[in-house]
């Protein structure tokens, strides 16, 4: 059986997709609940989640996290439908934005499938900035400030705008560096970002202007 979350709200898919598997749980409290993302997924390891139950428990749980933004494990997933929609277990299937091919799919197969999406102004700012932080990999700080102050005017927090620039130069520490950034400098804005958080929490400057700062220093 197959309980199908996804759309371009992730958190609230995520919110209501945990939410079922705590329902489930709390009726079944003896019920194993196992969950499955790109990490740890292996399909030996899905099959036994098909095709076994607990000694104790009538049903397992089997939370599947997002499985579809990795192509190669998407295409050995989606393999694997008409099977997990066979067992007599229960699957809860969360996924993001993913194309319509790929999420009619699965909801042919879903036994109940919830679709929570982002108003056309949230995703958009959304968008600028996933935007934002893709210009400051490539380097280009023009395009990263422009980007920052249109964040700022629709709304969109300083705190996450400083959140996503971490983690995009984060995720390039991760990769060893870029064509763009070397390690060194990396390591060096990461630290830098830490401080400006920390600073702005002790009330030392406002993050919207200390952020706006980093960006400029950066260009230069």
């Amino acid at each position: 059986m197959i309980y199908f979350y996804h759309g371009t709200d992730m958190d609230k898919s995520r919110e209501k997709a945990h939410a079922l598997a705590d329902s489930l749980l709390q009726k079944k409290p003896d019920a194993s609940l196992f969950k499955m993302n790109s990490e740890n997924f292996d399909i030996p390891k899905l099959q036994e989640y098909m095709g076994s139950q607990g000694l104790f428990s009538s049903k397992y749980i089997v939370f599947l996290d997002r499985l579809c933004e990795n192509k190669e494990i998407k295409d050995d997933f989606l393999d694997k439908l008409k099977e997990i929609k066979e067992s007599e277990n229960i699957f809860i299937i969360l996924e993001g934005k993913i194309d319509k091919a790929t999420s009619t799919k699965i909801e042919k197969r879903a036994e109940k499938t919830v679709k929570f999406d982002l108003s056309e102004k949230t995703e958009k700012k959304d968008n600028n900035v996933f935007a934002l932080a893709n210009a400051f990999g490539r380097r280009n700080m023009k395009e990263v400030w422009m980007l920052y102050r249109k964040a700022i005017d629709e709304g969109v927090a300083p705190e996450a705008l400083h959140g996503m620039i971490f983690w995009k130069v984060k995720s390039m520490v991760l990769a060893g560096g870029t064509s763009e950034w070397d390690m060194e400098e990396l390591k060096k804005i990461m630290d830098e970002l830490i401080t400006i958080y920390h600073e702005a929490r002790r009330g030392r400057y406002e993050l919207e202007t200390a952020v706006e700062a980093f960006i400029l220093q950066c260009a230069h």
